[in-house]
């Protein structure tokens, strides 16, 4: 197993490879399938957006395996997405979780927007009020930072299974920001 410092080690080095057009695409042939049959074993867990034009096994050069994903709008740290992040930290032992915003999140715009968008998006939308509150600023790139950051401190405080973890120093989190633009993620 490895450390949560090489896991992030590992992302930042496929996020390199992404940006500058080098994909490797690596563990995604027949081999690794074969040998992911009967078990998982992945070294990071990634809380993302579930916006179509951000792909972490895309995004961080991994293959099957590698990464945990798990996809939701706004990347909120809501029940569901954290009973799938308590099982990676607990069950498969991943000693990394990143919580990834993007820049021009529309779940973040709309939360900044507010108003009355129906009751499953307005409870999704509740997640992220206090990034909005708290952020100071309603541009939403600023909201997006201040959620990434604020999910992650959520997971600690509403999860005993990850809060007791982190203080064995069994897993670590970070948050971190994808640019659209340049396809480059900055870890806090």
């Amino acid at each position: 197993m490895i450390t949560a410092s090489e896991a992030l080690d590992r992302l930042k080095e496929g996020n390199q490879r992404y940006t500058q057009d080098q994909l490797t695409h690596p563990n995604s042939d027949q081999d690794r399938r074969a040998s992911q049959v009967g078990g998982q074993e992945p070294y990071a867990i990634i809380l993302s957006c579930a916006d179509s034009r951000v792909a972490p096994e895309l995004i961080f050069d991994k293959g099957i395996g590698e990464i945990f994903v798990i996809r939701v709008a706004g990347n909120t740290a809501n029940p569901s997405s954290m009973a799938s992040i308590e099982y990676a930290v607990a069950h498969l032992k991943t000693p990394l979780i990143v919580v990834l915003g993007h820049q021009n999140c529309g779940a973040c715009a709309a939360a900044i927007a507010g108003g009355d968008n129906g009751p499953n998006l307005n409870h999704l939308l509740g997640f992220i009020n206090p990034a909005v509150e708290s952020a100071g600023s309603d541009q939403v790139n600023d909201v997006v930072r201040e959620n990434a950051r604020l999910q992650a401190t959520q997971l600690l405080a509403d999860s005993a299974i990850i809060k007791d973890a982190a203080e064995q120093g069994n897993v670590q989190i970070v948050s971190a920001y994808y640019s659209l633009e340049n396809g480059e993620v900055h870890f806090d």
